[in-house]
């Protein structure tokens, strides 16, 4: 078992810059392929990005460029560094934990996190 708990989101303006954070505990992250999905009013959790155990990375379109994933096991944390934040990324942002190497589905994410929201708006 392991729990995740995100952090630091909040309200900023587009082009603004945020970083959330993914603490693990129970359980070493360094285990796990590590994900971040999101969740708009009124729509379904989409797949933003993920990790693997040893660094290699996959983006969804829309945010590659802009979204960096990275992970710092001895912090036992997953960050998501977003920069020129843009209105259509407001949204409930989620960590997981899956063992499928890089998946973009849901369903292969065993753990969660209970979410962080992130606003963007002018």
């Amino acid at each position: 078992q392991v729990q995740l708990v995100e952090s630091g989101g909040g309200l900023v303006q587009p082009g603004d810059s945020l970083r959330l954070s993914c603490l693990a505990s129970g359980r070493t992250v360094s285990g796990y392929v590590m994900g971040w999905f999101r969740q708009a009013p009124g729509r379904e959790r989409e797949f933003v990005t993920t990790i693997s155990r040893d660094g290699a990375t996959f983006y969804t379109a829309s945010v590659k460029g802009r979204f960096t994933i990275s992970r710092d096991n001895a912090k036992n944390t997953v960050y998501l560094q977003m920069n020129s934040l843009k209105p259509e990324d407001t949204a409930v942002y989620y960590c997981a934990a899956t063992s499928v190497y890089l998946s973009s589905r849901s369903l292969d994410y065993s753990y969660w996190g209970q979410g962080t929201q992130v606003t963007v708006s002018s």
